[in-house]
């Protein structure tokens, strides 16, 4: 797989240090990556103005002009694909990770044989990103990319399936529908399936995914849609 991957770090040791663990790993894996490193996020943000076709961002959470976490939101506006590995040396940043879908949270130093494993979800879920399903549409059927769901609801013999754009409503079965989808989509509530990469913030009672939207949630899940998140991410 080709790769374009950025490692955005203001100590410089540690940029060196995290290219040459993502040049092995790719060497290893067969994936032809571009790497590159900045050693702030002003200088990240213009390369990615201009071109956006960013697939791996290693970021540092603690940097003097900006912190790793305001940049991933920014980039978070209007990129949903991005992987975000944050790397930090503090704990307490871990909870920021659910405001912007991050992949990851490695301490300081980072252990290359535990980067390795979350750079390889992350090529896993670039790979399928293009997987697809077909819903109903006004005009006949739309190969919808499984990543633009945010969720799924059961309405009586009926479901809509929701992204950010639009709902598309076909008749057919939550579990069948369910079937095609992959190991970021789980089921919170008899009626509700939801993409963990669209969750933002869980309590008790309800989740709330990407755009605001409320979905309720089971008497006794909210254990298991946290575990399921802490797997995920």
């Amino acid at each position: 797989m080709k790769l374009k991957i950025a490692i955005c770090d203001d100590d410089g040791n540690q940029r060196d240090y995290l290219g040459e663990i993502l040049s092995a790993w790719a060497g290893r894996m067969g994936h032809l990556a571009e790497i590159r490193k900045y050693a702030g996020p002003k200088a990240f943000l213009f390369d990615y103005g201009e071109e956006r076709d960013f697939d791996i961002l290693l970021l540092d959470v603690e940097m003097p002009e900006m912190s790793g976490v305001e940049l991933a939101k920014r980039v978070r506006q209007e990129n949903r694909a991005l992987q975000i590995v944050f790397i930090t040396g503090y704990y307490e940043y871990f909870s920021d990770g659910f405001d912007v879908s991050a992949l990851h949270y490695l301490l300081k130093p980072v252990d290359g044989e535990k980067l390795c494993p979350v750079l390889d979800r992350a090529a896993d879920n670039l790979a399928g990103r293009q997987r697809c399903v077909l819903v109903a549409d006004r005009d006949g059927s739309v190969k919808l990319p499984l990543a633009d769901i945010v969720y799924i609801e059961a309405e009586n013999v009926h479901i809509a399936v929701h992204t950010l754009q639009d709902v598309y409503r076909m008749r057919m079965a939550l579990g069948k529908f369910s079937e095609q989808l992959d190991e970021t989509f789980f089921k919170v509530h008899r009626s509700f399936v939801v993409n963990l990469n669209h969750i933002r913030k869980i309590s008790r009672l309800d989740i709330t995914v990407t755009g605001g939207g409320l979905i309720p949630m089971s008497r006794g899940m909210y254990g298991k849609v946290y575990a399921a998140l802490a797997r995920y991410l």
